[in-house]
């Protein structure tokens, strides 16, 4: 290959990974959408260069604009390509039983989160019985790695050393959210040893959640399963008995997670496999 070629392949892979950088911290603000100069500062790419690729974006339909407001949302087109993946999360359809079980049980709102890259991403939810609901993230909503109970729980399913990678690549997101990077890791730390992550003060005020690792037998954590409620109905101790409850059914989605891929390793094996 010659040295432009080489050249225009080195800037087109550039051009993506910077494309698929900023729709990820768009995807961070759900329906309130983000601000130009907020995607400049989480990103590290200056102004012009995020403007022209937010053009871009929005005249293929990834990208939408508040026109009213100016800030940046994810556009239709990329909710479009997503359907053509809807079985990619088959963990969802599994989990779902039994968030809708604690949710009834506890009577507060239960989370299913997974990871994706150096992010957490919230795949399910189910409101509770009780009249107070707390609805602090909604489906899709994007975090980095150690934010919230439940992206702390899958850090700390990490080996520190890889723990330690993922927060040095948010640390720039980490900053906006005045969070220290040091203390994330420490925090880790502490929930890998307790088994469970446990929030005096939620994301919304007067909140507090707890969560616990969805864990395989081999050990890999596969999901986060979290509760949210008010304060006033998560004392320091009740919560040793919520996390037996969301333990029990965190060990019964990992037991069918393991059950469905042995399914699908024994098709693939007797050649009825997906091609």
């Amino acid at each position: 290959m010659a040295a432009t070629d080489k050249d225009a392949a080195t800037a087109g892979a550039q051009s993506v990974r910077r494309a698929l950088a900023v729709l990820r911290v768009l995807a961070t603000g759900q329906e309130r959408g983000v601000r130009l100069t907020d995607v400049a500062a989480h990103t590290g790419l200056n102004r012009p260069t995020v403007h022209r690729i937010l053009r871009v974006l929005v005249e293929e339909s990834a990208v939408e604009q508040d026109l009213a407001t100016r800030r940046y949302l994810i556009g239709g087109e990329v909710s479009l390509l997503g359907l053509a993946r809807s079985a990619r999360f088959p963990i969802r359809a599994i989990a779902e039983p039994h968030l809708r079980h604690l949710s009834e049980s506890l009577g507060d709102t239960t989370f299913l989160t997974i990871r994706n890259g150096v992010d957490s991403v919230c795949i399910d939810r189910r409101p509770g019985s009780f009249s107070v609901k707390v609805l602090s993230i909604e489906i899709g909503a994007r975090r980095p790695l150690g934010v919230g109970v439940s992206g702390l729980v899958l850090l700390a399913s990490l080996q520190p050393e890889e723990a330690a990678e993922v927060v040095r690549r948010n640390a720039r997101r980490l900053q906006a959210l005045h969070i220290d990077p040091a203390e994330l890791l420490e925090r880790a730390l502490r929930t890998r040893a307790q088994g469970y992550a446990y929030a005096p003060v939620g994301v919304v005020p007067g909140s507090r959640a707890v969560a616990v690792p969805v864990r395989m037998a081999d050990g890999r954590t596969v999901a986060g399963l979290a509760s949210a409620t008010i304060t006033e109905r998560l004392p320091a101790e009740r919560v040793p008995v919520v996390v037996a409850q969301m333990k029990e059914q965190a060990e019964q989605i990992a037991v069918q997670v393991a059950e469905l891929a042995r399914r699908k390793n024994g098709h693939r094996g007797n050649g009825h496999g997906e091609p």
